[in-house]
């Protein structure tokens, strides 16, 4: 745990200001459960934003020289090395489904994939760094990639690649936000492989990633974990836009998650099935 990486000089010289990246309009959501975690702690926090949002790259980079104190994404061996991770998924597991953007006419043509050797006849778009690429590729699936997530949508659209896979959050709202494309989500297929979101926290800030952690696993117990998850706006529609009932689940492996990650917690991660019970006891799905 983290707090035994911790003394007593460490906690006497960490402050409470934390400065976080500029979290884009509507992806909030980790960004809020970290502020709740937070509230468990005896000592107050406050939060300063930079100005601008910054790219996954320069928030590592700000992160490693001490600008911002935390960030989050997905995990990767290189990132558990440069940080502190806060092991405990943001998302519950739930960000390691992928739904696919693909174009309006093509539905068809993923009616007929079943399993892994039909997916291998496909060709999938991914920003050239993200974690996704390197799991697909592992995989031994065909990659198109490009430095801008924006660029992905038009070459989808100029048949540069068959699909988009995306977050669980994302797909739904980008193809409303790219509705003058021609691309929509598939509505049969969910690819699924672990990959963890973490808190990702500068390693001069011992005290800061304990109290993370110690305030998730806290959220655990007592049940407000599953309360801010469920009653979540952007969760609940993906519930119930996602349509779990009627998808074939593929299953990749992820040569690159960490040895440390902690896939024998099981209260850490959520099923297809939790995901429906939970929706059914917090209202407003009937699946």
């Amino acid at each position: 745990m983290l707090s035994s990486m911790l003394s007593s000089a460490a906690l006497a010289a960490d402050t409470n200001q934390v400065t976080i990246n500029k979290p884009r309009q509507g992806s909030t959501y980790m960004f809020e459960l970290m502020k709740l975690a937070l509230s468990y702690s005896s000592q107050p926090y406050e939060f300063v934003a930079n100005a601008e949002t910054l790219s996954r790259r320069a928030q590592t980079e700000a992160v490693r020289n001490g600008d911002l104190d935390v960030m989050w994404g997905g995990t990767s061996t290189q990132m558990e090395q440069d940080f502190i991770p806060v092991r405990i998924d943001g998302y519950r597991g739930m960000m390691s489904l992928r739904f696919m953007l693909i174009r309006k006419g093509d539905q068809q043509l993923f009616d007929q994939v079943d399993d892994y050797n039909d997916l291998k006849r496909l060709t999938f778009g991914q920003g050239r760094t993200w974690a996704d690429r390197d799991i697909l590729e592992s995989a031994g699936l065909d990659v198109v990639t490009a430095p801008k997530k924006a660029s992905l949508f038009f070459m989808l659209d100029g048949e540069r690649f068959d699909a988009f896979p995306r977050g669980a959050t994302e797909a739904w709202r980008e193809a409303e936000q790219y509705s003058h494309l021609d691309i929509t989500v598939e509505n049969g297929l969910i690819i699924s492989y672990p990959l963890p979101t973490y808190f990702f926290v500068n390693k001069k800030n011992l005290t800061l990633a304990r109290d993370i952690e110690s305030g998730l696993e806290k959220m655990l117990v007592d049940g407000r974990f599953d309360e801010f998850f469920y009653n979540n706006d952007r969760i609940r529609q993906f519930l119930t836009q996602a349509d779990l009932n009627n998808r074939r689940v593929i299953q990749l492996d992820n040569p690159l998650l960490p040895k440390n990650t902690p896939l024998h917690r099981k209260e850490l991660w959520l099923s297809i099935e939790d995901l429906k019970r939970g929706m059914r006891q917090y209202g407003g799905y009937s699946g």
